[in-house]
């Protein structure tokens, strides 16, 4: 028995010899917008569907921040996959956007208490209200109003941005304004993906699939800092060899992985970290051992995958799913960056030339993450 996996509306294209349910891989709350994020000055613009020439470099105007937020000066930002997929008209967003969660740089003028000009600060990308039941709790992934910076409101590619003085922490000090600039998102969300839901071990084996992609380089490394055996597959010779260098144990291409992965193992990889989706699902569960955990964070290659249930079921096998982290995560992140943790840089562009950055992306073609250079204030 095998079952869809779609992201579209289960009414559709069902598949008779199994069951279609349907998977958001990304939630799309709808009181976001209430959340003010001002992103103001020269800023990469996300106007229309076209691709990376669809994000244009737009003036913005400046103002001074409110009561409870701070104005961050923006020496570096960051891009991810979700800054692809808006700009391919992927997402249900609305333009115009300015684009990517990632950013670092110094505080300008502060309108809280917390924060000074001439602080030296890092973007916490997750968007939440602070004040709801769940909030409180310390789980801001689960607040009504939760989101992303850059996809559900202005984002960090710009030279002013101004965003409540509780997702502004201090820079860490033994990292460069690229490197800082580079680790938000991706630490967070591998982090939180190793760590709360897939309760990794130190004597674990991880396998991390399509090793190259910022989440997965920060998994590589997150997970061998906490003690893990780890394995990574790509489609890339050279990206195979960077993943060794990184500290992986061993490497696979990714076709047909799940052979190599358990003649290395005996058993199968207990945690699989997956972001890549239908391409790589049918082999990262055939990897996994008895009692394995698939973790996942989205679906770069498409939004259906069909699994084979029976390697599930018998094999006590868990699917978890998880989007972004909370603030005691991100503070998590931070220490261990302190404990020697580095954010991998691919390449450095300067802002005017962020539909470049967005190509290199869009070929796959980097290994870590791709930054942008915005000012140096």
């Amino acid at each position: 028995m095998r079952i869809a996996l779609e992201t579209q509306n289960a009414g559709k294209g069902h598949d008779p010899r199994g069951v279609s349910v349907l998977v958001k891989f990304r939630r799309m709350p709808s009181e976001t917008a209430g959340i003010e994020v001002l992103s103001q000055g020269r800023a990469a613009v996300y106007e229309e569907p076209t691709g990376p020439p669809g994000v244009r470099i737009r003036e913005r105007p400046r103002t001074d921040p409110k009561p409870g937020t701070v104005a961050v000066a923006i020496r570096n930002a960051a891009l991810n996959h979700l800054d692809l997929w808006l700009a391919h008209g992927d997402q249900r967003i609305t333009p115009p956007r300015v684009i990517a969660a990632d950013g670092a740089g110094v505080v300008q003028a502060s309108g809280d208490p917390s924060w000074k000009p001439g602080d030296e600060v890092v973007i916490f990308p997750t968007l939440c209200c602070w004040e709801c039941e769940w909030c409180r709790a310390g789980e801001n992934v689960k607040c009504p109003r939760f989101g992303i910076l850059g996809e559900h409101s202005d984002g960090t590619a710009c030279e002013l941005i101004h965003i409540d003085a509780r997702n502004v922490f201090p820079k860490p000090a033994s990292l460069s304004w690229e490197e800082a600039a580079a680790f938000p998102l991706t630490f967070l969300t591998a982090w939180r993906m190793l760590t709360t839901r897939a309760q990794l071990r130190a004597d674990e084996t991880v396998l991390v699939v399509g090793a190259g992609a910022g989440v997965a380089v920060a998994a590589i490394q997150i997970a061998k800092h906490l003690g893990a055996r780890v394995l990574a597959t790509s489609r890339s010779e050279t990206k195979r060899k960077r993943a060794l260098d990184l500290g992986a144990d061993a490497v696979f291409d990714s076709t047909n992985f799940s052979k190599e992965v358990r003649a290395a193992t005996k058993n199968g990889a207990d945690i699989v970290f997956e972001h890549v989706g239908p391409a790589t699902f049918d082999q990262s569960i055939r990897s996994m051992a008895m009692g394995g955990r698939l973790v996942f964070c989205g679906s770069t290659s498409g939004g259906k995958a069909e699994i084979p249930m029976a390697r599930l079921f018998f094999n006590h096998a868990s699917l978890l799913g998880s989007t972004m982290g909370n603030a005691s995560e991100f503070e998590a992140v931070l220490k261990a960056l302190d404990r020697g943790l580095r954010p991998v840089v691919d390449r450095v562009y300067p802002l005017d030339d962020v539909q470049a950055a967005l190509t290199r992306l869009d070929a796959a073609e980097q290994f870590g993450k791709v930054v942008l250079a915005v000012s140096e204030v």
